[in-house]
């Protein structure tokens, strides 16, 4: 079934149909992104920090290794482009629109995780004394002891914005459902013992854990922020292709579930063809009789 009619299903041919079916899927993409655009602009929880509590929050504040500005060009632009590549192969547009939309949705579903819980929890990032305090003087209220931050408002808001990373996060939900997909693609538990590939499928993860490891020698995260990002990405990434794709060790877990489903809507209609020759012709001119009257 591999080869039946393979690059007969082009973006030209089948890529509008395949995005009108899935029209309502892209529309909830939008909420997604609206939802998390949200969460970035509300104020998180403002922990209570002591000056005692200062000592695990006291680690010196400098830009980081990886900005955020990055995150989206080898979480999402890279993995899309090697989506592009498969397609430019076969010409299989179910599987370039899913591998898509699912890499979408593992990053969208990601953020709003994300963000929402650090929204909730508040934790101070390792650097959070000199984000509150760029001169080095400690103030605090005389009351209850509180930080009465003195530093800009935009930096001290990201300073409770620890737990969990969102660099991490989001690292492993583009690279790793890139993984996934790789693997099915070529077809690296097909039992033939080409150790090579299991190379290719675990870089992506490696330079996931990467990016992972930097915020935590930046001072940006404790390592419980990245531990915990790591995991929300890899399980929204492994549950977002699985959705679309079969697992990678099976015979058919090259391609997502629809392009099988439709090979199988295509051959019985050929051989109903073949069958009953007679009504696959009056049916053409039936068509082609209506064109001519429209």
């Amino acid at each position: 079934m591999q080869n039946f009619h393979m690059g007969s299903h082009t973006l030209k041919s089948h890529g509008v149909k395949v995005a009108n079916v899935h029209k309502y899927d892209w529309i909830i993409l939008l909420l997604l992104a609206a939802i998390d655009l949200t969460l970035n602009l509300i104020e998180p929880f403002h922990r209570f920090i002591s000056e005692e509590m200062m000592t695990d929050v006291s680690y010196p504040f400098h830009p980081d290794t990886i900005p955020m500005w990055a995150v989206p060009i080898y979480a999402i632009i890279l993995p899309t482009a090697i989506f592009f590549a498969f397609y430019w192969k076969r010409k299989n547009v179910y599987d370039l629109h899913h591998a898509i939309l699912g890499l979408f949705y593992s990053v969208l579903i990601t953020l709003v995780i994300t963000d929402a819980i650090k929204d909730a929890v508040g934790r101070p990032r390792p650097n959070f004394f000199w984000r509150c305090f760029p001169d080095g003087i400690g103030v605090y209220e005389p009351n209850n002891g509180n930080v009465m931050c003195t530093g800009d408002k935009n930096v001290i808001k990201e300073g409770y914005k620890s737990f969990p990373s969102g660099h991490s996060s989001v690292s492993f939900a583009g690279l790793g459902f890139l993984s996934w997909y790789l693997a099915g693609k070529i077809k690296v538990f097909d039992r033939r013992g080409h150790s090579a590939k299991l190379c290719i499928v675990l870089f992506p993860l490696l330079g996931a854990a990467l990016v992972a490891t930097s915020r935590v020698d930046d001072y940006w995260h404790h390592w419980q922020d990245v531990l915990s990002g790591s995991l929300i990405g890899i399980v929204i990434a492994s549950v977002c292709y699985l959705q679309s794709f079969p697992y990678p060790n099976q015979e058919e877990g090259w391609a997502p579930h629809i392009y099988f489903q439709m090979m199988v809507v295509e051959r019985n209609d050929a051989s109903s063809r073949r069958l009953n020759p007679f009504n696959a012709q009056r049916s053409d001119v039936e068509t082609a009789d209506d064109s001519h009257s429209t």
